[in-house]
Order: C-alpha cells, then sequence, then structure tokens
C-alpha cells in the first residue's frame, strides 16, 4: 500500500546547538531533536545508558510488601511457587525470579499454564496444584493483575500472592498479597512501560538489597544482578514495549549480556538461530524471541524456560533443537493461514469496502492467528482479528490494530456476542460460540466504519529528516550506529532522498528489488526487501536507512529502503 510520508519536525536551533555541543553530526542532532531529545544531558543519558539511572525499585506500590514476604518465605524454608506466562515475556521472567531464588537458597518451583489447556493467566485449577505441591506463595509474572477471583481463593486457601505485571489493571485490583505494577493507580515510579520481566527485575534488585542488610549471603558472595541482565533485555525487546527510559538501559546492557552469555540455553539458542557475535535488537525480534515462542504457540511453553534454566550443555542444546523444530512447524502454519486468509480477503468481494477484517476458520492453529493477524494488518491496514474454531462450537481469535483505533475499546459494544475479551490498544484476545462469529464481525466492522475515516486507512511512515547525496557518507553511517538499539519507541531513522535516478533495478531473493539510484554524481546500491512487484520508474522518492552492508568479506555502503515511490 502507499503510504503518507510525514516528517518529523525538529527545532533547529536546539538540534544545532545540541549537535555541537555534544559533538554530533549535524544530522544525529536533528534527528535526537525531532524526537524530543533537546538537551546536552537528555542526549548523554540517552548515548550512554547508564544502570546508575535504573529508578528506586521502592517507587513500585507495594514493593516492601513483596520483599517482606519473600524474606520470610526463604527464613521459613517454605516453597515458592513462579506463575508465568507463555510469551517471551512471561518465560524470561519466571527464569529470572526462578534463578534468583534458587540462588538465594530458596526452594522455588515454576507453573506456566498451557495456552490450550488453560488460557491466559492464573486460574483456580492450576493453583490447586500449587497447592496440593505445598507451596505457601505464589508469586506471579507477566500475568495476575485482573485476577480479582483467584486472589481470593488464594486468600481463602491460605497461599499468599505476590502479583508482578505490567498489564493494564481493570477497575478492581486483586487482593493479593502485594501487586506490583507501575499502572496500577497510586504508583508513584516514574516509568510506566516497563515489560513484565522488567518489573520482575525491579523486585529482584529490592530483594538482593534487603538480603544483603540481613548478611543473607555470608562469605560466599552476593548474586550479581548483571549476568540476568540477557533475560529482561530478551522479555523486554520480545514484548515490544517502548525501548526508551529504563527499558532503554536494560536492552542496552541487556544486550551485550545476551552477546557473551555463558549460560548454556542463551548459547544454545544463538546457536540454532545462526547467530554469532554481537546481538542485536533485531535478532532477538525475529530469531531468538520467536523460537522461546514457539513452543508455547504451538504446544507447551515449558521447554523455553528448561531451556533458560539448564546448565547442561548437553541438555540446552537438545531443547534448543526442539524449539527450532517447534518455530520452523510454526512458521509452515503461518504461512498456509496467511495464504488462507489473504484469498478470503481479496476473493470476497468486500474489500477494501469494509474498514475491519474479521475471518474465522477450523482448520486454523489457535496458537498462531495472533502473528498472522499482524502480518494481515500490515498488508491490508486495517484492524484485524484472526478466529480459530473449534470441533466442540468455540472459538478463540487474536487480534491486531492500527494507530489511531484503540482496539480493546472497540470491543465492548461488541461484547454482547462475546464470552471474554481483554488486551489493549493494539493487541487483543477474543473467545466466543461459533455461531456469534458473523454477529461479531458485523458489530466490529459497524464500530470501525463509525471510527475510521479513510485518511486513518492510509499507513503513515515517520520520517526523520530529508538529506542531500553528499550527506549520506559511511561516517554517518557509522553514527547512526549511536542511537542503537533500536526498536519500538526508538525506531531505525528513516531518511530521504528525493529525485533519485534509477540506474538499475533487478530483483533478487525471495521478491526482493536491489537498486543503483544516482544525483549529482553520487550513486548508491540500495536493498528494498519485499518490493520486487512495486511500480518501476525512471526517478523515484526513497526512504531509507544507511547502513555498511558486510559480504563475502567486504563492507560497503547500503541503503535498506523502508518505502519507495515517484518522485514528486
Amino acid at each position: 500500500m502507499l503510504k503518507k510520508w510525514e516528517l518529523r519536525i525538529p527545532d533547529g536551533d536546539k538540534a544545532t546547538d545540541m549537535a555541537g555541543s555534544a559533538a554530533l553530526h549535524p544530522l544525529i542532532g536533528r534527528i535526537l531533536a525531532a524526537r524530543g531529545l533537546v538537551t546536552p544531558e537528555e542526549v548523554s543519558r540517552f548515548l550512554a545508558p547508564s544502570l546508575a539511572a535504573l529508578h528506586d525499585p521502592h517507587l513500585l506500590q507495594g514493593m516492601a510488601a513483596a520483599v517482606d514476604r519473600i524474606e520470610r518465605a526463604r527464613r521459613n524454608r517454605e516453597m515458592v511457587c513462579i506463575y508465568g506466562d507463555y510469551d517471551v515475556d512471561g518465560i524470561t521472567g519466571t527464569a529470572l525470579l526462578v534463578s534468583f531464588f534458587r540462588a538465594a537458597g530458596m526452594e522455588c518451583r515454576y507453573f506456566i499454564p498451557n495456552r490450550f489447556e488453560d488460557g491466559y493467566g492464573l486460574n483456580v485449577d492450576a493453583i490447586e496444584q500449587i497447592i496440593t505441591l505445598g507451596a505457601g506463595l505464589i508469586v506471579s509474572v507477566d500475568c495476575g493483575i485482573t485476577a480479582v477471583q483467584e486472589a481470593l481463593f488464594c486468600r481463602e486457601h491460605g497461599i499468599d500472592l505476590i502479583i508482578v505485571d505490567h498489564h493494564a489493571p481493570s477497575a478492581t485490583i486483586p487482593d493479593a498479597c502485594a501487586v506490583l505494577n507501575p499502572l496500577q493507580p497510586g504508583c508513584n515510579y516514574p516509568f510506566k512501560s516497563l515489560a513484565g520481566v522488567g518489573v520482575a527485575f525491579n523486585l529482584l534488585i529490592a530483594l538482593r538489597a534487603a538480603l544483603r542488610g540481613q548478611g543473607a549471603f555470608g562469605g560466599e558472595g552476593e548474586p550479581d544482578l548483571r549476568q540476568w541482565l540477557d533475560l529482561v533485555a530478551l522479555g523486554t525487546i520480545a514484548d515490544v514495549v517502548p525501548l526508551t527510559g529504563q527499558n532503554r538501559i536494560y536492552a542496552f546492557h541487556g544486550l551485550k549480556q545476551l552477546s557473551c552469555s555463558a549460560k548454556p540455553g542463551i548459547q544454545a539458542l544463538k546457536r540454532v538461530a545462526g547467530i554469532t557475535g554481537n546481538v542485536s535488537c533485531g535478532q532477538v525480534g525475529f530469531r531468538l524471541g520467536p523460537r522461546l515462542n514457539a513452543a508455547g504457540r504451538m504446544e507447551s511453553a515449558v521447554p523455553g524456560v528448561e531451556l533458560l534454566l539448564s546448565g547442561n550443555p548437553d541438555e540446552a542444546a537438545a531443547i534448543a533443537a526442539e524449539l527450532d523444530a517447534a518455530n520452523a512447524e510454526r512458521q509452515a502454519v503461518e504461512r498456509r493461514i496467511f495464504d488462507e486468509a489473504v484469498t478470503m480477503v481479496e476473493s470476497g468481494g468486500d474489500y477494501p469496502r469494509l474498514r475491519s477484517i474479521v475471518l474465522a476458520s477450523e482448520s486454523w492453529h489457535q496458537g498462531v492467528v495472533g502473528i498472522v493477524a499482524s502480518r494481515l494488518v500490515e498488508r491490508y491496514h486495517r484492524p484485524t482479528i484472526l478466529i480459530a474454531l473449534g470441533e466442540d462450537g468455540s472459538a478463540k481469535g487474536s487480534g491486531r490494530s492500527i494507530p489511531g483505533f484503540h482496539l480493546l475499546d472497540a470491543l465492548a459494544p461488541c461484547a454482547p456476542h462475546l464470552e471474554r475479551f481483554g488486551g489493549h490498544r493494539y493487541a487483543v484476545g477474543v473467545g466466543l460460540r461459533a455461531e456469534n462469529v458473523a454477529l461479531f464481525r458485523a458489530s466490529f466492522e459497524a464500530e470501525a466504519a463509525r471510527l475510521l475515516s479513510d485518511s486513518d486507512l492510509v499507513p503513515r511512515l515517520e520520517v526523520d529528516v530529508d538529506v542531500q547525496p553528499e550527506d549520506i557518507t559511511q561516517e554517518l553511517a557509522l553514527e547512526l550506529k549511536r542511537l542503537e538499539p533500536f526498536g519500538a519507541g526508538n525506531p531505525e531513522p528513516v531518511l530521504v532522498l528525493r529525485r533519485m535516478n534509477v540506474v538499475e533495478r533487478r530483483t533478487v531473493g525471495d521478491g526482493h528489488l536491489r537498486l543503483r539510484l544516482s544525483r549529482d554524481g553520487f550513486t548508491f546500491t540500495a536493498i528494498a526487501f519485499r518490493m520486487a512487484a512495486s511500480e518501476p520508474c525512471d526517478m523515484v522518492d526513497v526512504a531509507f536507512f544507511p547502513e555498511m552492508n558486510e559480504w563475502n568479506g567486504s563492507t560497503t555502503l547500503q541503503l535498506r529502503v523502508k518505502d519507495l515511490r515517484p518522485a514528486e
């Protein structure tokens, strides 16, 4: 789809002053200023994130109570059970807490619900199993903030519950022993966009300080929390929370830890993902994260936790191979569902008139429909919900949205046709009966038609700066790397060259486009992934990111194309 390019507008004077005071390339100063960083102090904190700049974990409401209860469990030798979610955030958060608790001399087990049998979050049947094991304390991670009834069940059955979560709370906060969530009312923690594993890491900072004060570690030395920053980075990046503030600190230092991690599980995961050397955000998002996620999407997330906890290289290699196979299966299922969904959209006769996409099939895998919904949003730029129909008449779906359309709010008027729903602005899950899918589709489309204008259905590309050919140098490409790690909240800068002559155009690989572009005596090589079907033009405007491309032992400057259109 043709995109609307929107140029970020920096304060020119501030950008110039900042670039000079921070010894930055002038274009870097403009990019940072356009993103709201306009003082030397802000730029310094951004370019050199420091662990010393992490907020006091006790600013999280409930922290003192949580630390006190865990300390008591340690003193009394109570068994603690970590109750995690089945995505990467929950898997890494679970492994983080289990690892530290065990390193602190506690008996600690964990429970990860099965997506298909248990559903999302805390449930009473699982809590009963945990009680039977003899646990006196449950610590949830990446779930629990809406578990009002489950928290009451815990109280009634004499087991304490600490909730460690980052999702939006409902009107009623569960009556737990302690609730850690920066989004809960009255919480003074200044950064509100932590992943679940980030909240868990704050708990460990506070807990380690308390145990240190009691002399709990004796002469054996206390655990070094930096060794677990690889897990924090994995969960934070994979959960697509904004890589700003505290999350930028976690990602910046955690990626370094990922690159040199001594954990057998991390090493094995990197091997099956084909990663050597330094680990990037993109590799976490597209290679490590999906493999950890795959088992939970296809069957059970337990192997992911076992991989991260493993201290045995042979065991870790076997689990990593299992996860790699599950990921390959997931990819094949995803491709099939995507192809079927595209056929349904484009043969149904209603696109592009409709402003939403709601599709259902008995042959679709419940654990994969959310990923495919994301791909359909990229292709059609419409809020999309895909539903897997069960043999028993049940229907479970996942939805993804576009900017300007609050997906969770839009589901509220559709509630009469749903048995349950939850999520946030950009992603939701729904449960309903198969016979109500048509009614739900019509209701959801009515909401989309009411809320979305024609302009809302045009995808947008935020552009950081217009440049001239002489600006694009190896020096600039290397300087841009100082802005890493890139991800949600800190995307790769997008530069624009206008009226570039297309000297050469050829299709390479699986639908990619390789170009040679020239103007004013400057010539550049460009790669446009999945754009081979774009309309051929002799002169184009190109939105891109300049990078150093390594191939066959040589390194050259390359423009990685974000969007391409006929020159204006």
